[in-house]
């Protein structure tokens, strides 16, 4: 299967189908004629008003604006002064709905994986797409549910018992990865 760009519709699912099938994707940045690529192995949803370790719980703020808008635009904010996070946003406009990029293969951790691959809050808002050089690829990875573990956000104490517990992180099992990987050329990671 050859691989394409992830088009606007996809993201116009809700944040927990989405979550799911981000699983196996493939985050692309290309810069300064440099391409680097990865397959998400693990991501973290908030999904609407009521989620209380969602930005959006408190209302629309200049920080979040970007998940009130319609899904396949990246919401990328700083947190602790010095890490960016990538999220994507998904549904339809006015609905806050967002996926954390919490790691792709070989790099575990959101703010560690901004730093290596360069990406800034340069792309906040703006559209998952090759003009923007950054977007998410289907390369015909099927990630069985069996290899899919679904555990509490992290870092999400302060939204209270109920939505601190909310098993919205979704991560393929580390020791599985490395057999999802199609052996055609090109198919596979790159650096």
């Amino acid at each position: 299967m050859r691989s394409h760009i992830l088009p606007k519709a996809f993201f116009m699912q809700s944040a927990l189908v989405v979550a799911h099938e981000l699983l196996g994707k493939f985050l692309v940045v290309s810069k300064n004629g440099k391409r680097r690529s990865s397959m998400i192995t693990e991501i973290e949803a908030y999904d609407g008003f009521e989620d209380k370790a969602s930005h959006a719980a408190r209302g629309k703020t200049l920080r979040n604006a970007p998940m009130f808008q319609e899904g396949g635009i990246w919401y990328v904010y700083l947190i602790y002064g010095m890490y960016n996070m990538l999220n994507v946003v998904t549904g339809p406009r006015a609905y806050p709905a967002a996926i954390l990029i919490r790691g792709v293969d070989g790099i575990g951790g959101p703010g560690k994986l901004t730093r290596l691959w360069g990406i800034t809050r340069f792309y906040n808002g703006l559209p998952l797409n090759q003009s923007t050089g950054l977007w998410i690829e289907d390369r015909g990875v099927v990630i069985p549910q069996k290899l899919i573990t679904k555990s509490p956000r992290v870092g999400v104490m302060y939204a209270g018992p109920v939505w601190a517990q909310k098993p919205y992180r979704f991560f393929i099992c580390p020791s599985e990865i490395n057999a999802l990987y199609f052996k055609e050329p090109g198919a596979g990671k790159s650096a």
